[in-house]
């Protein structure tokens, strides 16, 4: 390409990342191609035959986003969600950490007349302008994050599914109220327990911050009580979810992960005393260890809500990231089992005989793996005996079972094994996806009778196959047979090259012999590229606000520590004038914080472990009708 200047240059915000658009003329110039046009685009069935000099190659069907659209509707709902449930955490902290700072102030108020009522009303109406202010900045951020993510998702739609997204963020107004209703009620739930602890107490109980914890030891009772009972009632869930056919409850699963992350931060404080009781035990004779674990202890009452938030979102994050990391895994993993061929060709249909014919006098082709898709509708299912008519559509995939294909191809069960299932499947029979087996309750071993342009077909099942991020029931067999029963056109041809064969020079040949575009021949390599970036792209919002959880939760904990710095200078004083030296006075605080950290953390492993096995193994598959591999890190690296 020969170097020279561009147009003027203008944004255009509706145009998919890194893109762009000039005259034809210009690009003519720039690309140095004269009169000749590479490629026309057309709406759908407006050209029956390409112009002069110009190959046509039809668009592969594209599967409806609207699916694609749940998933991520599903995904970010449970993550704002979460991070909901995680700010009412901290705002009930701080809340509860201000008013103890403001002790003073109350009992001055209250001494001199002003009633209880008066005084919660006028904190209610400063809570509430307060949380304006912070609900409209909170959601100009929102607004400006969902800017800055935006183009990543509809680039993401694009490359998936050939979804028109806009990349211009329109929001109604009534989002905007929606979105401050939310922020106020949450708030006003955070704050009416601080509230209604500040209207009860006298005069003389605010005087003294011992109050504020003086019945915290009932409290960790209730605690510990109340998140046994949130376990029996998701254990209850849990055995009418077993209960249910495959691919149903997914607001009982939601329910389960809601109880999950409720009984862990329940659970904490009380196990947090119990462990400092117990260390405190073992540190009798050891003054400064005991101290710090009695200065712990009565640190818990104010760092309880923090750490509690803190689980849930490190917890949370464990599990989704979990997933996620499992997914890529799988993914991957999924990739290099379905593409076994060195390139792969989407020829004309009008011309597929002979190029399939011409492929096989070149000694460099080892195989040729014909595939074909079709659709149907599946009018029956036989399972021991019992007919059911699920009248349900189906797509069609035919594959040819080679030597290079049939001992990578993943199956999930098998009526006899792997050998015999593809014995059966050479023989007439079929495989289906998870997709199909969860919808159906299908089995291997079930017979299937589908509608063909003759009359119905029917199919033995011999095995059920993953398909990972398909939305729709599939059946399998060989491109042949669903070549002669469905009349179903071929779609692509992948080419197994010898070892050491010239891809590039089996392409030139293919394009001069057959004057075929570009586009038409496609490396594996590039493919599964392609692939995984636009599966990194997919997850780009998962992670921001992962990070963005995790980042609040963070603060909270910070906050806390900041609140009570002024009450920790005066409880560390002493210890000083007594000879403690400020570096080891130092490290205890950093033990102390270090300490509460992996005590946290250890307790957000094992829950994190749950939320992951509930979220592939409950969530996913009743929202999309398959199940990932259970994937636990760092033990398998994504």
């Amino acid at each position: 390409m020969a170097a020279g200047r561009l147009p003027p240059l203008s944004l255009a915000p509706s145009l998919p990342p890194h893109t762009l658009v000039m005259d034809i003329a210009a690009a003519a110039t720039l690309l140095e191609s004269g009169e000749t046009l590479s490629r026309l685009v057309s709406a759908p069935g407006a050209l029956d035959a390409a112009p002069p000099g110009l190959a046509l190659t039809r668009a592969t069907t594209l599967v409806s986003p609207g699916q694609l659209t749940q998933s991520f509707h599903l995904n970010l709902t449970a993550l704002a969600l979460l991070a909901l449930i995680v700010g009412l955490f901290i705002v009930q902290a701080a809340l509860g950490l201000a008013l103890e700072q403001r002790l003073e102030m109350l009992r001055t108020l209250r001494a001199l007349g002003v009633s209880g009522r008066t005084l919660v009303t006028g904190l209610a109406l400063e809570l509430v302008l307060l949380g304006v202010v912070g609900a409209l900045a909170g959601i100009a951020g929102g607004v400006w994050l969902a800017r800055a993510l935006l183009p990543d998702v509809a680039a993401t739609l694009g490359s998936l599914y050939g979804a028109g997204v806009g990349v211009e963020l329109r929001l109604p107004w009534h989002y905007w109220f929606g979105g401050l209703a939310v922020t106020l009620g949450g708030l006003l739930l955070a704050g009416s327990g601080v509230l209604w602890r500040a209207a009860r107490l006298s005069v003389l109980d605010l005087g003294r911050a011992q109050a504020w914890r003086s019945g915290y030891q009932r409290q960790l009772g209730r605690m510990t009580l109340a998140g046994a009972v949130i376990a029996v009632a998701g254990l209850a869930v849990w055995g009418w979810l077993s209960r249910q056919p495959a691919g149903e409850g997914l607001a009982a699963g939601f329910v389960l992960m809601a109880a999950l992350l409720l009984v862990g931060a329940l659970w904490l404080p009380p196990l947090l005393a119990a462990a400092l009781a117990g260390l405190a035990r073992l540190a009798r004779r050891r003054p400064l260890a005991q101290w710090a674990l009695a200065d712990l202890e009565l640190q818990l009452p104010r760092l309880s809500l923090a750490l509690m938030a803190l689980l849930i979102a490190l917890s949370a994050s464990l599990g989704v990231n979990s997933m996620v990391g499992g997914f890529r895994l799988t993914f991957l993993e999924w990739l290099d089992q379905r593409l076994v061929a060195d390139l792969y060709l989407d020829p004309p249909a009008e011309r597929f005989a002979a190029i399939h014919a011409w492929l096989g006098e070149r000694p460099e082709v080892v195989e040729r793996l014909v595939t074909r898709h079709g659709e149907s509708t599946l009018l029956a299912v036989e399972a021991a005996g019992a007919p059911r008519l699920p009248e349900r559509p189906v797509s069609l995939f035919g594959l040819t079972p080679g030597e290079r294909l049939t001992p990578t191809w993943p199956l999930l069960e098998t009526q006899r094994g792997v050998d015999a299932a593809w014995t059966s499947l050479r023989e007439g029979g079929a495989f289906i996806n998870e997709q199909l087996a969860v919808a159906e309750g299908i089995v291997p071993g079930d017979r299937l009778t589908l509608a063909t342009p003759s009359g119905q077909a029917t199919l033995a099942v011999a095995a059920i196959y993953p398909d990972y991020g398909n939305p729709r029931g599939e059946v399998l067999m060989t491109a042949a047979e669903l070549g002669r029963r469905f009349s179903a056109p071929p779609d692509s041809i992948g080419i197994v090259l010898a070892p050491g064969a010239d891809d590039e020079a089996l392409g030139a040949a293919l394009g001069s012999e057959f004057a075929l575009g570009r586009d038409a021949l496609r490396d594996q390599g590039e493919v599964k590229r392609i692939a995984t970036g636009i599966f990194e792209r997919t997850f780009t919002i998962t992670r921001a606000l992962n990070a963005l959880t995790l980042a609040v939760a963070a603060l909270a904990l910070l906050a806390s520590l900041l609140a009570q710095a002024r009450e920790r200078r005066r409880r560390l004083a002493p210890m000083w004038a007594l000879g403690v030296p400020r570096g080891q006075l130092l490290g205890v605080q950093l033990a102390q914080l270090g300490g509460a950290a992996l005590a946290v953390g250890l307790v957000a492993v094992p829950l994190g472990i749950a939320i992951t096995w509930g979220l592939v193994a409950v969530i996913n598959v009743a929202a999309f009708g398959w199940r990932l591999p259970l994937h636990l890190f760092p033990g398998r690296s994504p």
